[in-house]
């Protein structure tokens, strides 16, 4: 076998490792995986049949992370794989790291998604402004933030003016 050959083998199975990863829910918002969520961070291979994987927690304290642990263990030992697990808090999660696909999921589930870039993110103006949430039932920019905690810390609660549906908005960190 060539370095060539061996080192596509080993990225493909990197890119399975990866995949495998990437089934595993957010057990607070279960249509999202914790790839849509941005959280999955890095995926390798170890010498004795085992991968190490890399997290970060949405926030510091997120009660989450352990049922997370758990299921990526489950998922690659079903797969016959050995799993560790490393919790990383920097760089700090932020909502830039939800994939497009993650947000659509989030808008169908009835949660509004993120809305802007986190300042993190590159936005340095001096003039932070906050934009309208959108009504994940009707569309609607008429919405009034009830509180800026929801059922998680990443949520605030926001109710619709036009079809009175409260709902969660995910909100940009």
């Amino acid at each position: 076998m060539t370095a060539v050959a061996t080192a596509a083998g080993e990225q493909t199975q990197q890119q399975q490792a990866w995949d495998i990863a990437a089934t595993v829910c957010d057990p607070e918002i279960p249509v999202l995986t914790i790839e849509d969520l941005g959280i999955l961070r890095d995926v390798q291979i170890t010498a004795d049949h085992g991968v190490r994987v890399t997290i970060t927690p949405t926030y510091s304290g997120c009660p989450a992370m352990d049922a997370i642990r758990d299921d990526l263990k489950k998922a690659f030992a079903k797969e016959g794989y050995k799993a560790e697990v490393d919790l990383v808090l920097a760089p700090a999660w932020t909502t830039d790291w939800m994939t497009a696909a993650g947000k659509a999921k989030l808008q169908e589930y009835g949660i509004a998604p993120p809305s802007g870039m986190a300042a993190a993110g590159g936005h340095s103006g001096p003039i932070r402004l906050k934009m309208a949430v959108k009504c994940p039932q009707c569309s609607s920019l008429n919405t009034k933030e009830l509180t800026r905690f929801g059922s998680t810390s990443c949520k605030a609660l926001y109710v619709c003016k036009d079809c009175l549906e409260p709902f969660d908005y995910f909100k940009v960190l």
